[in-house]
């Protein structure tokens, strides 16, 4: 049985991407081994493919990154057995790369993500410029190159005049039931209840707008479900704000569970904000979890994210995230009812055309050049 090594940087425990890509190898006959990190956070994983998960006493900054990729780096040197190796994101590409001139095998790159359009190097002169000459050294070696949507993938082929394959994070077709009962969940049954995912809650993703706009939404419930750099701060602005009573947060959930929040709920938040090129061409996953669940959407206008709920009619575009904005739309929609179950009709249409089982077509095409 021939293996492929697919590596990330995160705990593995909330990355679906990553996990649907595991079992597409898995069915076609491959062997997977999926290397990762483990926090004192992270949960026990079962899967039925093999699981590395590297531990460190950094777990943040520059010498993190660094130790992460030489200890991945010797871990897949002297594997016996590898067929094909396959790097999630830029900060385990260099590692990749590197064994993959010296072993001679086949390198397939999903880049989830801009990455050198991040906020978080954007001031960073020196880390921007070693992610930068990483990609430049990596990119010539790689084989296949994915990434997550068109306008991330236009980018890249104008930076490396490479063939960029665009394969969608969207979920597998799976049914929320709807016995679901919000009592069972602690929930009131009276608010009207909005729900925020973010397995990244971090600057300039539209969280505190969202938070700030409770103050102009009666009976209401905002849900943020998740973990990021700025949930202490989060949670500090729910105290000064007093709206410990209108905002909950529910931490990081299995998928399942957060779905089930999520069908609960009567409309999901996508609020980031095009101040860094990376934000500006996102299309994140909580969107498709979002039309999964049933429930309308109110999306920033960013290119990708407004195409999705324009051209499927599922839910309202507000040109600027701010608390005002946010909340005129919210109870705009909210004392519009037929409108509502429009937009969750759309969502259920929209379901069965933009799901895992479709998208995962042009990740096949790869996979049968190696099988």
């Amino acid at each position: 049985m021939k293996t492929i090594y697919i590596s990330v940087i995160n705990d593995l425990s909330t990355d679906q991407r990553v996990a649907r890509t595991c079992s597409v190898w898995q069915n076609a006959g491959f062997q997977v081994v999926l290397i990762g990190r483990l926090l004192s956070s992270s949960k026990p994983l079962e899967r039925d493919y093999q699981i590395r998960r590297f531990r460190f006493w950094i777990n943040k900054g520059p010498l993190f990154y660094f130790l992460y990729n030489v200890r991945l780096f010797f871990f897949l040197l002297f594997r016996k057995k590898i067929e094909v190796l396959f790097a999630n994101d830029l900060d385990t590409l260099g590692a990749l790369a590197l064994v993959s001139i010296i072993r001679r095998k086949p390198l397939i790159y999903d880049s989830h993500e801009f990455f050198l359009g991040v906020p978080e190097i954007q001031n960073k002169t020196l880390v921007k410029w070693v992610w930068k000459n990483i990609e430049k050294f990596s990119f010539p070696h790689v084989d296949h190159f994915i990434t997550v949507n068109d306008s991330i993938a236009k980018l890249y082929s104008e930076f490396y005049k490479k063939k960029i394959r665009v394969v969608r994070n969207i979920p597998t077709r799976k049914q929320v039931s709807d016995n679901l009962l919000r009592a069972d969940f602690g929930l009131p049954e009276d608010a009207f209840i909005m729900v925020m995912q973010g397995a990244g809650i971090n600057v300039d993703r539209g969280y505190e707008e969202a938070i700030a706009s409770m103050n102009f939404i009666e009976n209401a419930l905002l849900l943020i479900i998740g973990r990021g750099d700025v949930i202490d701060d989060l949670k500090a602005l729910v105290k000064e704000l007093h709206l410990e009573s209108k905002v909950r947060f529910l931490g990081v959930l299995p998928y399942e569970k957060m779905m089930q929040y999520t069908a609960l709920s009567d409309m999901g938040l996508t609020l980031d904000k095009p101040l860094s090129i990376n934000y500006t061409y996102s299309l994140p996953n909580k969107l498709f979890d979002y039309i999964h669940a049933g429930i309308p959407v109110l999306g920033s206008d960013l290119p990708e994210v407004a195409k999705i709920i324009l051209d499927f009619e599922v839910g309202i575009v507000i040109k600027n995230v701010q608390p005002e904005s946010i909340a005129k739309a919210v109870n705009d929609l909210r004392n519009n009812p037929n409108l509502r179950l429009k937009y969750k009709a759309n969502c259920k249409k929209t379901s069965l055309d933009l799901n895992w089982e479709n998208e995962q077509q042009k990740l096949n095409e790869i996979v049968k050049e190696y099988v």
